[in-house]
């Protein structure tokens, strides 16, 4: 049987999730997915066209190819490219702060913004966003802020096919659409990690895919 103090941040990921939850559950704007195995939501139009061309183009300015801990670009696990948006931007801290307010959170808890470009054939394969505590880097992510409670994902721009969000044991695809907000907690309510948040960037297919992320740790992100 699994106690509380065999998780790290376990307490603090079943405050977390209890205040985000309750208080997306009490805002009209946000749709709950229909699904018993995670606590998964959408917004639909939250960010404007104007703020997306925007954003794309911040996007094009930072992206480098993707690593993931010790896991290189090379290994084919991720082939994206990515890059953290400026935080000091008004425009970026802007928009970090919109998803902040409708999140309920404080704004030190979350990581910066980070933009994502997929061209076509590149992708993410399933993964977690929570960090696997028995791995080295943990060490310094518990340093850096702790876990990743929950993650808010942001569609960009139309994909011509291909490029959807697939939530693998769920069974649920979710096609890119501009401007709409993706909001999931990687925790269940007792503040364990939920394995079926397990999630990939299906392989795009004809077109460029773009998409801002941005995620929240239990304690102050460093």
């Amino acid at each position: 049987m699994t106690t509380t103090q065999s998780i790290p941040d376990q307490d603090a990921l079943k405050r977390m999730g209890r205040q985000v939850r309750e208080r997306l559950a009490a805002d009209p704007q946000v749709y709950t997915v229909e699904t018993d195995l995670a606590e998964l939501f959408a917004v639909g139009d939250f960010l404007t066209p104007a703020e997306c061309e925007r954003l794309c183009l911040m996007v094009d300015a930072t992206a480098r190819p993707s690593s993931l801990h010790e896991i290189g670009y090379d290994s084919g696990f991720r082939t994206s490219y990515s890059g953290d948006l400026d935080p000091q931007d008004s425009f970026v801290r802007g928009i970090g702060r919109r998803i902040d307010d409708l999140l309920g959170v404080p704004s030190e808890v979350g990581e910066a913004i980070q933009g994502q470009r997929y061209l076509p054939g590149q992708q993410f394969k399933p993964h977690n966003d929570w960090f696997y505590t028995t791995e080295k880097y943990w060490q310094d992510e518990q340093k850096r802020g702790g876990q990743r409670s929950w993650t808010t994902m942001a569609f960009l721009n139309e994909v011509e096919e291909g490029g959807e969000t697939h939530f693998t044991n769920i069974g649920i695809k979710i096609e890119p659409k501009p401007g709409v907000l993706l909001i999931w907690n990687n925790a269940l309510p007792d503040g364990s990690p939920n394995h079926d948040t397990i999630h990939a960037g299906v392989p795009v297919i004809r077109g460029t895919k773009y998409i801002i992320t941005k995620w929240y740790r239990t304690r102050k992100w460093k």
